[in-house]
C-alpha cells in the first residue's frame, strides 16, 4: 500500500502546499490532485493525478495539460481512482479554465504576423480531436474585433458555406479576416480541400471587399501560414 497524503511531509501535501506557497508554485499534478481530492487503498490522490497526466502523452507528442484536455469522460474513468463523479469534476474544471482563458484574450490585440495568430488561438485547439475552423475578424489597423467559430467537422474535413463564413465579418464591418483551422492528424501539409477552400474564400473576399490576409493551419504544437507558403 502506498503512502496516503496524510503520511507525506506537510510541504508535499497539495492542500497545505497551496496554502503555504500559493497556487503558482504548484505542479500540474498537485493541482489536479486537489480536484481529485481522495485516493484509493492502493493510490493516493497525487499518484492518481500523476498517472493521468503521464498517460499516453509521450507517444502522442503532447504536453501533460494538452493530454488532459483531450481525455473524454470515458477515458478518464479508465484510470484507477477515477469514477463518474471525479471525471465530471475534472471536465468541469477544464471547461471553466478554458472560459476564463477566453476572457483574458485581448480582443484589441494587433495581429502583425502568423505567429501572433498561433499564440492567440493555440490554447483553444489544445486537445481538439476534430477539425475546427475559426475566423479572426480585424479592423483597418489589424486589431482583433472578434473571433468566430464557423464549424467543427470530423477528423480530416470541415464543411462551411460562403454565406455562413462571411455573415459575421459583414455584420461586424471587418476590414479583413484570417482563417484558422487545425489538423488533428498532426500534419501541417494543407490538403487539396484546404487549398481549394482557401482560394474560393479569397475570391469572395474580393467581392465583399473584406481581405483574406491568411489561412493558418495549426497541428502538433506548430503552425503553417498558407499565405507565406504561397498556396493562394
Amino acid at each position: 500500500m502506498d503512502k496516503s497524503i496524510i503520511d507525506l511531509p506537510i510541504s508535499d501535501r497539495p492542500y497545505e502546499k497551496l496554502e503555504l506557497q500559493g497556487p503558482a508554485n504548484m505542479t500540474n499534478s498537485e493541482l489536479l490532485a486537489i480536484i481529485i481530492k481522495t485516493g484509493t487503498t492502493k493510490l493516493n490522490c497525487l499518484q492518481i493525478a500523476q498517472n493521468i497526466l503521464k498517460g499516453k502523452k509521450d507517444e502522442l507528442n503532447m504536453s501533460d495539460l494538452e493530454y488532459l484536455t483531450s481525455l473524454s469522460m470515458q477515458e478518464l474513468q479508465k484510470f484507477e481512482g477515477i469514477g463518474r463523479v471525479k471525471a465530471i469534476q475534472i471536465q468541469a474544471v477544464i471547461e471553466l479554465s478554458k472560459r476564463i482563458s477566453d476572457m483574458y484574450i485581448v480582443k484589441k490585440e494587433k495581429i502583425i504576423s502568423p505567429s501572433a495568430v498561433y499564440k492567440l488561438l493555440i490554447n483553444e485547439y489544445l486537445g481538439q480531436r476534430q477539425e475546427c475552423l475559426k475566423t479572426i475578424l480585424l479592423n483597418k489597423q489589424n486589431n482583433v474585433i472578434s473571433i468566430v467559430t464557423n464549424a467543427i467537422g470530423g477528423n480530416d474535413r470541415i464543411n462551411v458555406g460562403i454565406k455562413e463564413l462571411f455573415t459575421e465579418p459583414i455584420k461586424q464591418m471587418a476590414s479583413s479576416i484570417i482563417l484558422v483551422h487545425n489538423h488533428p492528424s498532426g500534419s501541417l501539409v494543407p490538403s487539396k480541400q484546404d487549398i481549394r477552400f482557401t482560394k474560393h474564400i479569397n475570391e469572395y473576399s474580393n467581392i465583399f471587399e473584406i481581405k483574406l490576409l491568411d489561412h493558418i493551419i495549426i497541428a502538433n504544437n506548430n503552425y503553417i501560414s498558407m499565405k507565406e507558403e504561397k498556396y493562394f
